[in-house]
């Protein structure tokens, strides 16, 4: 049995509690055989995939089928199966790991990989029953059959349980016609088996059906969608037309899709934030390249600070979102343990656990696909011209790039669920924010100092470790006051939770960026502490700045007009700084590291 962590942390409980380094999970973390799994993607991902960029470039959607399948016969689509169905029954951990480094060199085969291993299989391994999961399981692991999940319609994108696909009992009461359109289908055009979701007569909640692809069953496709990027990530419309599927297919409970669509997307989520993390890895790696040898001023733009701020940026987004993925991944990991050997099944065990961490999925997912976009548009910014050809690789990684904001739910679906979430979370008695907020409310009413900073300590990451509570203690403050005016209505209040949930992202990762750092500082070097001190400040320092301006939005909406100024002067006591960090010197510090390695070097 995996040893559980002696500090297991339940989802969303970053919130209120208080974590020691020592007890996170870092990059730094990772064994000899997840760090050989890892070179041996890398390998496969440098032969298959980014020598082959035309290829995908010009929608040859046939070789992302034959990258697939030579993923499949390497064992990278069955990483996270069982073993006894097929799969390589590794850690949750060690699948986000693959799903990082062979999503990173290019967006269409990340697409169909993600696509695939994610929400065209995990279903059926977590809701599936034992015929089920027997029967289908092993060839989707394997490669031998190809998986699609179909949810989106043309009148139901976000809300996804609206959808007009109807299931018609048959006469005998042997099998379910299902009729139908879905759109934006990943890989539909090469899938074997759809996970198809369709209401029952009128159910409030739809259900999901597994469904072979077979054209002689009333399955019809689309022609291949012309697409911004991803342009060899087969992407159809798929019609059902009176497509009979046994009741034996009927996946998880009837009513039961809904549920297994929000939670099957929990997985992808977080997936989906390891994907992006390998890929503004590449991007600012081109980057820092191209700067070092391009020569302007009879120097290398790479010595210009405007440059250098961009570089500085790019790797600090890079290091955040790996430092909060991995966190988040293990955290999942240790959840599943303990729930396991509580007596829960395996199956019941992840998906418990994965509910417990849909904020922090969601939180992920934001930001990962956020900062996957912001290094891309860095990335042609550095190239300048050249990276607005098509001959650039900074313009297929842009292009690529921004479907990550819109697919696994939009990030401001993902922002708002996030904040409903821990409301949620709250009315149950999981989280106690309410209490929480309401003493650091007092305290300030009654001027006691929670901005204890003990000066002689700056040049230590202190500032930065009460920065940080303090921005838990503006989010609280946030949701008290929010919940106070607009009570159960809050949750149609979309700019203020869009607010408070930047807010919550910016916690997480300045957080997850602290822990790391603070973890692992004692392995460097004098150098290298230099540079990973500076990123945890420029990381801190730009969400407190971010934050006081969403504070004081916030803040200003849901209190009286007599109690703004207080509001104001609570922000500032609260966000600012004893002693302001230099932080043109950071991006300096950071940038020229990047600079000296030529690549990104973390």
């Amino acid at each position: 049995m995996k040893t559980i962590s002696k500090n297991s942390i339940k989802g969303s409980e970053f919130i209120v509690k208080e974590l020691i380094p020592e007890t996170i999970f870092t990059p730094e973390d990772f064994s000899e055989e997840q760090i050989l799994m890892r070179d041996t993607v890398k390998e496969f991902v440098d032969r298959e995939i980014i020598a082959e960029r035309s290829r995908f470039e010009n929608k040859d959607y046939g070789y992302t089928k034959e990258v697939m399948q030579k993923a499949g016969e390497l064992g990278f689509l069955s990483v996270g199966v069982p073993e006894e169905y097929g799969g390589m029954g590794m850690s949750f951990t060690s699948s986000m790991l693959v799903c990082e480094y062979i999503s990173g060199a290019n967006g269409s085969f990340s697409t169909a990989f993600g696509a695939h291993t994610g929400i065209g299989t995990m279903p059926i391994v977590l809701y599936g029953n034992e015929d089920q999961k027997s029967k289908y399981v092993p060839k989707l692991a394997s490669g031998e059959w190809f998986g699609s999940y179909c949810l989106t319609e043309p009148g139901a994108g976000s809300d996804a349980n609206s959808g007009k696909t109807v299931a018609k009992l048959s006469d005998d009461k042997k099998y379910y016609s299902i009729t139908g359109q879905k759109i934006w289908i990943s890989n539909a055009g090469f899938a074997n088996l759809f996970i198809v979701f369709a209401r029952i007569e009128d159910d409030k909640n739809i259900t999901a059906f597994i469904v072979p692809v077979d054209l002689n069953n009333g399955i019809t496709l689309g022609e291949e969608e012309e697409k911004l990027g991803i342009r060899a990530s087969s992407t159809r419309q798929v019609f059902f037309n009176d497509t009979k599927v046994p009741i034996e297919n009927i996946l998880g409970e009837r009513g039961g899709g809904f549920k297994i669509a929000i939670n099957s997307l929990n997985v992808g989520r977080i997936k989906l934030a390891a994907a992006t993390i390998e890929g503004q890895r590449h991007v600012t790696t081109l980057a820092v390249q191209y700067a070092n040898q391009r020569v302007q001023f009879k120097l290398p733009i790479s010595s210009f600070g405007a440059i250098q701020s961009k570089i500085a940026s790019m790797a600090t987004y890079c290091f955040a979102t790996e430092s909060a993925a991995y966190r988040s991944a293990n955290d999942i990991e240790n959840r599943i343990n303990e729930l396991k050997s509580s007596g829960n099944s395996p199956q019941d065990s992840e998906l418990k656990a994965f509910e417990d961490f849909a904020v922090e999925c969601s939180i992920l997912k934001v930001a990962g696909s956020d900062n996957g976009q912001k290094c891309a548009n860095h990335g042609i910014q550095i190239f300048g011209g050249m990276g607005y050809s098509c001959d650039s690789p900074m313009e297929m990684a842009w292009r690529d790039s921004r479907i990550a904001q819109i697919y696994e739910g939009t990030n401001e679906i993902n922002k708002m669920l996030s904040i409903a979430m821990i409301l949620k979370k709250a009315s149950r008695g999981e989280i106690d924010l309410i209490t929480k907020s309401s003493e650091i409310l007092n305290k300030i009413k009654k001027n006691v100092n929670i901005f204890d900073l003990d000066s002689s300590q700056e040049n230590s990451l202190v500032q930065e470790y009460h920065l940080i509570k303090n921005l838990k203690n503006a989010f609280l403050i946030l949701i008290n006051l929010s919940f106070q005016k607009y009570g159960t209505k809050l949750e149609y209040q979309q700019q203020i939770l869009m607010n408070m949930a930047d807010i919550l992202i910016d916690i997480y990762l300045a957080e997850s960026v602290y822990l790391r750092v603070s973890k692992n500082l004692n392995e460097l070097n004098n150098k290298e502490k230099l540079v990973k001190k500076s990123i945890v400040k420029l990381y801190t320092y730009e969400s407190s700045q971010r934050a006081i301006n969403l504070f004081k939005e916030v803040s200003i909406n849901v209190t009286k007009e007599t109690e703004h100024k207080t509001m104001i002067e609570i922000c500032n006591n609260l966000l600012s700084y004893k002693k302001n960090p230099d932080v043109v010197e950071l991006r300096r510090i950071i940038a020229k590291n990047v600079i000296q390695n030529n690549k990104y070097p973390f």
